[in-house]
């Protein structure tokens, strides 16, 4: 069932009212809870009530009540709003005046994004608690993202808000010797966001338009305040180019469709044009990061005309720059996919056998659906409908289930040749 408008609101305002509360009091772990009540509270009540005027600033008048009742409850030192400065950011950290957002806007869910990223807590605990706090992420969904229980994940979204908690961190924005590192973070984060908003990991529906769409917003907001860093422009560039496919991602029917099957006029054209400047723009400042190659490998598919003009060749050879940065093995199984198209499927097959045993990938889809397309393409029918129902069975999203089923169905039923 699609969100309604009150509820995509309200997607929308609790990382601004969650950065507005964190700002203005501290107390991350007890702000965050006064902003789910308030969250409960809206949606109990504005459908009956109609929706305030100001509805950020209805959420964080009631936000602040419960915050001051959970912080009386609990005991804790409160701090009153009129002693309380307004966090700013600092002058190498803002962009030029006329490119800033509006008061109203206020960064406030960027400035906790950036909160979340602090160093003191670990990697993975700034990235848990950015995906749950700022992108909105249920704690499973978060799990997914990392591919690991969800009680797991419970229990390091726990202890980042008790190291929060009991540190006294004082959040600020990081010193320039600092920056590197957290900007890094930030992007990792970004990137999960839009990933699970571009192939939902679970539910009956492959996009979720909200996700990349507040993504997309908040890479922009990083691009404007580091206009200069290519990794930024590349990360940027990548999302705008892969969301540019999303209207002919679907069917009619919400099924799958597949790159080398989509009515590329129904690609957005304004972000394919916006992605390819900035990745054209960002190669040449210096040295080349993940994000950048992704940009170039996206930049390569949308601007081939045609499925089959597409440049194998170029991407199998981004892919093994790529593969030299980081041992990705999801990196390993997209270049093995494209030598497959650039130097014939039984090369790509070779390399996918070398991937079997990566225990990262065990429980992956990803996998089993690469090698039966390769299977298919050789005419081992018979394997390659095992491996579409495997990967089938490993998916926990039921578009892509439905895909690959699909497959595999249809090679049972059509004669061979």
């Amino acid at each position: 069932m699609p969100a309604t408008p009150a509820e995509n609101l309200l997607r929308e305002l609790a990382p601004q009212v969650l950065g507005a509360l964190v700002r203005r009091y501290g107390h991350f772990d007890t702000a965050e809870d006064a902003v789910q009540e308030a969250l409960i509270a809206a949606a109990d009540g504005w459908p009956r009530d109609g929706v305030p005027d100001n509805p950020r600033g209805w959420l964080i008048t009631v936000a602040s009540r419960r915050l001051t009742d959970l912080l009386r409850r609990d005991q804790a030192r409160t701090r009153r709003e009129e002693t309380v400065a307004r966090w700013v950011l600092p002058e190498q950290w803002r962009a030029p005046a006329a490119d800033r957002p509006a008061a109203a806007d206020a960064d406030d869910t960027l400035v906790l994004l950036f909160l979340c990223c602090h160093p003191a807590l670990t990697p993975a605990s700034q990235i848990a608690l950015t995906l749950r706090a700022v992108g909105g992420l249920s704690t499973a969904e978060v799990a997914r993202a990392f591919l690991v229980p969800e009680a797991t994940m419970t229990r390091r979204i726990s202890r980042g808000k008790q190291r929060i908690r009991d540190s006294g961190l004082r959040f600020a924005p990081p010193t320039p010797a600092e920056r590197a590192d957290r900007v890094a973070a930030v992007l990792h984060v970004l990137y999960l966001v839009f990933t699970e908003g571009y192939a939902r990991t679970a539910g009956p529906g492959l996009l979720r338009a909200d996700l990349t769409a507040e993504a997309i917003r908040l890479t922009r907001l990083v691009h404007r305040l580091l206009p200069d860093d290519p990794e930024v422009a590349g990360l940027l560039a990548l999302m705008l180019l892969t969301d540019a496919r999303a209207p002919a991602r679907i069917g009619a029917h919400g099924e799958l469709v597949p790159m080398a099957e989509q009515d590329r006029r129904r690609w957005r054209a304004d972000q394919i044009a916006e992605g390819v400047a900035l990745i054209t723009g960002a190669l040449p400042r210096g040295v080349v990061g993940p994000y950048q190659l992704q940009a170039a490998i996206a930049a390569v598919h949308d601007e081939a005309p045609t499925a089959a003009a597409t440049d194998w060749a170029q991407i199998t050879a981004l892919y093994e720059v790529l593969l030299g940065l980081s041992d990705n093995p999801v990196v390993a199984l997209n270049h093995a996919v494209a030598v497959a198209m650039s130097r014939g499927a039984p090369a790509g097959l070779a390399l996918l056998a070398d991937l079997a045993d990566d225990v990262r990938l065990a429980d992956d889809p990803r996998l089993p659906a690469a090698r039966a397309h390769l299977w298919e393409r050789v005419g081992e029918r018979v394997a390659a409908r095992e491996a579409y129902r495997m990967a089938a069975a490993r998916s926990t999203n039921l578009a892509q289930q439905r895909y690959l089923n699909a497959r595999a169905d249809r090679l049972a039923d059509d004669p061979p040749g």
